[in-house]
């Protein structure tokens, strides 16, 4: 007897459109960590049914983005600097990875995209900042000539975007990022293996210490911001 499937009661193009447009207000600070969401309040903000919004609510949370709220209704995680530290561990492997194979195919990087980056990081585009430097990182996971690594990265760069996304409103990118990424690009289209990965693991470990400090920095300035409210636990 076949099997029998179940009808689709939500268009999943119609989920992952929610889901995306409740990640990119995480990622950009327009819902803040600690916010809280309900399906009612986000169906009306975007015009659609609770359902789809039930069913990204629920990826959301499986995927770290938002938790449980006290009571009923989820809120918007909370951003922790050793959690990102955690999340560079992993994108710093998959880096090295994929530097090294590109190395070996001896992939010339588009200079375009390093161009793009340096007038980002002139700019005060935050986004445009975010989205140059995913790129640049893009292009050699593409290079690498392993999909696995790209695929592997993706949901690791969620994360980083909503981090960097908060350290970058107070202070913009440095251009000097840049030179390091040009250098990631002359080892890796030299086909020098061992200097693309080595620059490559340099890269990533200076950028995760930078990003945990500025975000520590910026979450204990906020906490001293805040009073704590009355009825609140001290």
């Amino acid at each position: 007897m076949p099997a029998q499937l179940l009808s689709i009661e939500v268009a999943p193009d119609l989920v992952d459109q929610v889901y995306r447009a409740l990640l990119g207000a995480i990622s950009s600070g327009a819902l803040a960590p600690g916010e809280r969401l309900t399906q009612e309040d986000i169906a009306a903000r975007l015009a659609v049914s609770r359902q789809p919004v039930l069913q990204a609510l629920r990826l959301l949370k499986k995927d770290g983005f938002v938790q449980d709220a006290p009571g009923r209704g989820v809120l918007v995680a909370p951003l922790e600097a050793e959690a990102m530290r955690k999340v560079y561990q992993v994108r710093g492997a998959l880096d090295v990875l994929a530097a090294r194979l590109a190395a070996q195919q001896r992939f010339s990087i588009d200079p375009k995209l390093i161009e793009r980056g340096r007038r980002a990081a002139r700019g005060r585009n935050v986004e445009a900042m975010i989205d140059a430097d995913v790129a640049f990182h893009q292009a050699i996971y593409a290079a690498s000539g392993n999909p696995l690594i790209g695929q592997s990265a993706d949901p690791h760069w969620r994360h980083l975007r909503r981090a960097m996304g908060a350290v970058l409103q107070a202070e913009p990118q440095r251009e000097s990022l840049w030179d390091e990424h040009e250098a990631i690009a002359d080892a890796i289209a030299a086909g020098d293996v061992e200097r693309a990965a080595r620059l490559s693991d340099e890269h990533v470990s200076r950028a995760s210490d930078a990003l945990a400090e500025r975000l520590a920095q910026q979450l204990a300035r906020r906490a001293s911001a805040s009073p704590t409210r009355k009825g609140d636990k001290a």
